[in-house]
């Protein structure tokens, strides 16, 4: 039996698989313990490093376009709305999101997929260009040939003591990363109301990290990329069947859900110069996820822009 290696966070959905409560079938699957995950995305970009790898979408779809041989498996492990992942200091000066124009914000990186997705909807909610801000980071991009805008800067300090401090105006930021304590509070402070009309928009969330598999294994062992995600998708199955109903950051097969999704994200990311220029014989950006899923054959599809 045939062992591949996998990183993967532990969601509830995925500690089963991880644990051997439910194991794909016919092949043994190694979990090496990555945290935060994030650290993973560089080393299977760069260096193929796993068999399978719990990826940031942003950092699928660079590689792809870099022809990096990676594959995407229609299996969604985490997302969620972002109007809320930017935040200011407590009364802080930023009145309105449009306020932010010209300014100075903060995010992890520049090809952060949550910085991708509250880009993208500070643009189509408030008509606010990218490019009209300065984008400070602390950390550089996961695929190496990708090169930054050039209103994209480093820093060595902090981002919360920047945001305190005032040098930045704000900070993209999801809830769990802020640290307990630290005074900052959404800057759109009517997240969920306009989450909810952004819901009804598109019928998505926001995709941040997809299962992708090296393609080399996709093409000479395609039962055992099946095994790994029945397993997983079994389990997605399993919690969703026992949580409460509604919109869901998790989910598997080439869904309206997730095919949206991935369009906005091909969308948004060829606005903010995340992706390169437009084949002239194209004329706008397609993405194929090939081979799709089920592996070897099966359902294809294209993925374009919106506009």
């Amino acid at each position: 039996m045939k062992t591949y290696t996998a990183a993967v966070r532990d969601y509830p959905y995925t500690t089963p698989v991880k644990s051997g409560a439910r194991a794909p079938e016919n092949c043994r699957v190694e979990f090496p313990e990555i945290e935060p995950i994030h650290r993973a995305f560089a080393p299977m970009v760069r260096e193929l490093k796993f068999d399978f790898c719990e990826l940031a979408l942003v950092t699928y779809l660079q590689a792809r376009e870099a022809g990096i041989e990676l594959s995407a498996l229609p299996l969604a492990l985490h997302g969620n709305f972002h109007h809320r992942s930017i935040c200011q200091m407590v009364s802080g000066p930023i009145k309105s999101p449009k306020d932010l124009a010209g300014k100075r914000v903060g995010v992890r990186a520049y090809t952060q997929t949550t910085g991708m997705w509250v880009r993208g909807l500070l643009a189509e909610d408030y008509g606010i260009d990218p490019d009209d801000i300065t984008w400070v980071t602390t950390e550089g991009p996961h695929v190496a040939e990708y090169v930054e805008p050039a209103n994209v800067e480093r820093t060595s300090e902090s981002l919360i003591d920047l945001v305190c401090s005032g040098d930045i105006a704000a900070v993209v930021m999801g809830p769990k990363a802020v640290p307990a304590g630290a005074p900052l509070e959404p800057l759109i402070q009517d997240y969920k109301q306009v989450e909810k009309a952004w819901y009804e928009r598109h019928r998505t969330v926001p995709i941040n990290h997809l299962l992708t598999v090296r393609t080399e294994l996709l093409r000479e062992d395609p039962e055992a990329v099946r095994a790994v995600y029945d397993a997983f998708a079994a389990e997605i199955d399993a919690f969703t069947a026992r949580s409460e109903p509604g919109p869901r950051g998790y989910g598997h097969g080439l869904t309206d859900s997730i095919q949206e999704a991935l369009r906005l994200s091909i969308d948004y990311a060829a606005q903010q110069h995340l992706l390169a220029a437009l084949p002239p014989e194209v004329g706008d950006f397609q993405l194929r996820l090939q081979p799709d899923y089920p592996p070897g054959g099966g359902d294809s599809i294209v993925l374009r822009p919106q506009h």
